[in-house]
């Protein structure tokens, strides 16, 4: 039942993501133009983290993101069981989030899908790899002491409203293969044929970012 309850509360923290960020950058038309679009999406995507951080935080810990889930499983922070239910409660929740989305502003809108930069495959993964280890880490650290608990979902939010600013540019930022699926299945196209970049991309970030901090703070944690 308590699993349940995780699973749950992943579905609806992704379902939240989708509809109210992505729906921001749709909803405002957000390019790749640093204007007032480009920044309220950034700080919208950040905002969602932290409201659904200190809300659904104390039953799953607000993953709602399958980067940050492969970092926790590879951190050996949650079970390999756990693991695959979350992931599916993140897609089923970004793709209604999409669904409640496309019902409310039409596909044309984009519903917030991401794109390649400059059409390019190799750019957008390592833009899209390097932006996840920098989120995924920045959490690892926060989350790394219970002192940090009054603060981490603020920190959280500010570092992905952080990638988000510098990212939106070049590929819309995903850093979340599920919030990246939803829209793209939703829309289709382009967007549905490249989605495989911001599924790949995020979980290689996540992966390496688990790697990387388990090396430099695993001896103190020990």
């Amino acid at each position: 039942m308590q699993s349940i309850k995780k699973y749950l509360a992943e579905c609806i923290g992704t379902f939240v993501l989708v509809f109210v960020a992505c729906g921001t950058a749709a909803a405002l038309g957000c390019t790749a133009e640093p204007n007032a679009a480009y920044f309220l999406t950034a700080l919208a995507f950040g905002l969602v983290i932290v409201a659904m951080a200190y809300s659904i935080g104390n039953i799953s810990g607000c993953h709602i993101n399958p980067a940050v889930s492969i970092a926790m499983l590879v951190s050996g922070k949650m079970s390999v069981g756990d693991f695959f239910g979350y992931i599916v409660a993140q897609f089923v929740g970004a793709i209604a989030g999409a669904a409640a989305l496309r019902g409310l502003l039409g596909p044309s809108s984009g519903l917030g899908t991401n794109g390649l930069y400059n059409g390019e495959i190799l750019p957008s993964l390592i833009i899209e790899c390097v932006l996840t280890f920098i989120f995924v880490i920045a959490i690892l650290g926060v989350t790394s002491k219970i002192e940090n608990g009054s603060v981490a979902g603020l920190v959280i939010g500010l570092s992905l409203t952080l990638v988000h600013i510098f990212g939106i540019h070049f590929t819309g930022t995903s850093v979340n293969p599920a919030r990246s699926f939803g829209p793209a299945l939703l829309v289709g196209g382009d967007a549905l044929a490249n989605v495989w970049v911001f599924i790949v991309a995020p979980l290689v970030g996540g992966v390496l970012a688990a790697l990387v901090y388990k090396l430099l703070a695993g001896k103190k944690e020990a």
